[in-house]
């Protein structure tokens, strides 16, 4: 827990720094027209390897390696990252003068939207980190640079873009989605021991017994009974 809390100051510092980088590199720009959606991207992509690289760099120490814990400290770098990206971007969303945006200020659509960057942004970031970790266990860290990076650059400029079109953060959704299982099942429980790891699927499958068990389950009625 206390590593996990050390990972998670880390990624709030470095979260900030990017964050700026997205704001001052990529939101401004579009803003004042000086770059285009691909050269935005471009530079997302950039900013995204820089993240894929700090992670890499961040987790694959000996010392977090011996003890199997890049997975869970991934998870919890990249919670802290996409938390303060997303604060950047709903603070700018709640200012009234950011211009080219009918959803700028406090009503109830900048709410929502700010509530769904906050939770895609997060979940984008945290899955990220959480699989480079992975990775690194399987000593696999040139490929799932590249792919994190590619991949941290698309969901910063879905995040950017929902500032105008709100639909562009659903874009990133699915994704998420998709990788959600593989996350739960695979990346986080990877950096488990080989004792703990067959006792969380021994627990496991008695729960998903236990649960169908309880289903199937026929109920008894209640009768009434003078006796």
């Amino acid at each position: 827990l206390a590593g996990a809390v050390k990972y998670l100051v880390y990624g709030l510092v470095s979260g900030m720094l990017l964050a700026i980088c997205v704001d001052r590199i990529i939101l401004s720009s579009i803003i004042l027209a000086y770059l285009n959606i691909f050269t935005a991207s471009m530079f997302a992509v950039l900013i995204g390897a820089a993240e894929a690289a700090f992670v890499m760099f961040v987790l694959a120490r000996p010392r977090v390696t011996s003890l199997r814990a890049s997975p869970p400290f991934g998870w919890a770098l990249g919670l802290g990252i996409g938390s303060m990206q997303a604060s950047y971007l709903i603070y700018r969303l709640f200012d009234e003068q950011l211009q080219y945006s009918q959803y700028s200020g406090t009503n109830a659509v900048s709410v929502s939207l700010a509530f769904t960057i906050a939770l895609v942004s997060c979940l984008g970031h945290a899955l990220l980190a959480s699989w480079q970790g992975a990775r690194i266990l399987e000593s696999s860290r040139v490929r799932p640079f590249i792919i994190s990076a590619a991949a941290r650059g698309t969901l910063t400029m879905c995040l950017v873009l929902s500032l105008f079109m709100p639909l562009m953060v659903l874009l990133a959704a699915p994704a998420i989605a998709l990788v959600w299982g593989p996350a739960q099942v695979s990346w986080l429980p990877s950096g488990m021991t080989p004792d703990a790891k067959q006792a969380f699927r021994r627990t496991t499958r008695q729960s998903h017994r236990h649960r169908i068990a309880s289903d199937e389950r026929i109920r008894g009625q209640v009768v009434d009974s003078e006796e």
